[in-house]
């Protein structure tokens, strides 16, 4: 089946082929914006657990543990991105993203019954970690799986922009967890009872609506392409056969590092860096972080669909070099603003060039790849560098700054970007040389 196949035979527009592929679209991102909910209620929590299972009167310590537990966590998203992508591959992308939502829903629950450190002493977060290793072992396989599958029921045309919602959801995920947190505390808790047990609430909602997503994704329909390639080549997604494509694995890592790194700065770490750098209320944070992240949403859309118009290739060079000029100076501003609106500005002037890379991401690695190992080449390498560069960017980031030496960070950061942007200046476009038509 060859990428012309999949349109149209005619200009005529297809109305019940639209919708059954914008109901597949939007049933596979509500999945997506679930674990990822689940997986950020960690983040926008912290502030008020990391003293439940961390003791001690310093706050950069608690959240620099907060920290070291969620880089462990990215030390299974290669295993996850394994495991899920065989299943994806093998027996095809609504198994693997249903049984993907069941193990987050697993791990949210764990983090919501957790006794305290105050209770069972270095067992709590013994039992968190073990918590954040099943998320992240769900996460690893969630992202290549959701990207495969968003890419390939996507119109061809418009498959930039309709992949894109993948960080849209990705984003929402975080953005449904802040207003969680909001609803704590403007409406039915006090800072106290947010302390002491309200920041169970976030985890407990998230298992839930990781339950309801899984009933959900069940219904979804296998895509034409994984469907296609059973009757050209038996499906496999072992290890073996993605090693006959070297390049595009190693593409893969080459192009996520930068972007992964700077996607954790300005959406994970961003929150406890305002707080404890810039100086920011919790109250301040919240809804500086909250409008960033839905200026950061508008975005993936619209820079997917300029990728269908211009192709991929500029919108990630535009990423690596805006991020390699603009990272140190614009960090190094926000550290010293006091101003929550400046904070909110300069945040978002990030985002212009973030969104470069995290809009058509997902889609460039699916079109690296063949239909028979795309989720797994999509999922291990990235699971992989993710783990590297983007999971260890809080914890790296709060030790420079408990050394104080915290504008290191900003170096490194920029550096990584710019290791990214001599693969971007050197990789095909994948709009116009894309592998979703291959069945090898």
């Amino acid at each position: 089946m060859t990428e012309q196949a999949t349109q149209p035979a005619s200009d005529h527009f297809d109305i019940a082929d639209a919708e059954r592929r914008i109901k597949a679209i939007f049933i596979g991102s509500i999945g997506n914006l679930v674990e990822w909910y689940d997986f950020y209620a960690y983040t926008a929590s912290a502030l008020y657990f990391a003293p439940a299972f961390f003791p001690g009167n310093d706050p950069v310590v608690q959240q620099l543990n907060v920290a070291v537990v969620f880089a462990a966590t990215f030390l299974m998203r290669p295993l996850g991105g394994w495991f899920f992508g065989y299943l994806a591959d093998h027996f095809g992308r609504r198994i693997s993203l249903t049984l993907s939502v069941v193990f987050m829903c697993f791990g949210s629950l764990i983090i919501a019954v957790t006794p305290t450190y105050a209770s069972i002493g270095l067992a709590a977060p013994a039992i968190l970690a073990v918590a954040r290793v099943i998320e992240g072992l769900s996460l690893g396989g969630e992202y290549g799986a959701s990207a495969t599958y968003l890419s390939e029921v996507a119109d061809p045309r418009h498959r930039g922009f309709y992949s894109s919602f993948q960080y849209v959801t990705l984003i929402g995920g975080q953005l449904t967890a802040i207003i969680v947190l909001l609803l704590l505390q403007k409406v039915f808790l006090t800072p106290e009872e947010l302390k002491a047990w309200g920041w169970r609430i976030p985890f407990a909602i998230g298992a839930a609506l990781a339950i309801f997503a899984a009933v959900m994704r069940r219904g979804l329909h296998e895509t034409e392409a994984f469907e296609e390639a059973k009757k050209v080549v038996k499906p496999t997604g072992s290890l073996a056969n993605l090693l006959r494509y070297p390049r595009e694995l190693l593409l893969v890592v080459g192009l996520t590092a930068g972007g992964t790194a700077a996607f954790y700065t300005f959406t994970t770490y961003m929150q406890t860096f305002v707080k404890l750098s810039v100086g920011l209320t919790e109250d301040q944070t919240t809804f500086v972080i909250f409008g960033t992240l839905i200026f950061a949403t508008i975005l993936q859309p619209i820079y997917g669909a300029i990728s269908d118009k211009i192709g991929r290739k500029p919108l990630l060079i535009f990423f690596g070099v805006a991020g390699t000029l603009a990272t140190v100076p614009l960090l190094m501003t926000l550290k010293e603003t006091k101003s929550p609106f400046m904070a909110f500005i300069l945040i978002c002037c990030a985002w212009l060039f973030v969104a470069g890379y995290t809009s058509i991401n997902a889609v460039v690695k699916a079109e690296l790849f063949p239909t028979n190992v795309r989720a797994l080449g999509v999922g291990l390498p990235y699971a992989i560098t993710v783990s590297i560069f983007g999971g260890t960017a809080p914890a790296i980031a709060l030790y420079f700054k408990s050394i104080g030496h915290e504008d290191w960070f900003y170096y490194y950061l920029a550096g990584i970007i710019f290791l990214s942007l001599i693969i971007y200046s050197t990789m095909r476009d994948t709009k116009h040389a894309s592998a979703m038509h291959r069945h090898e």
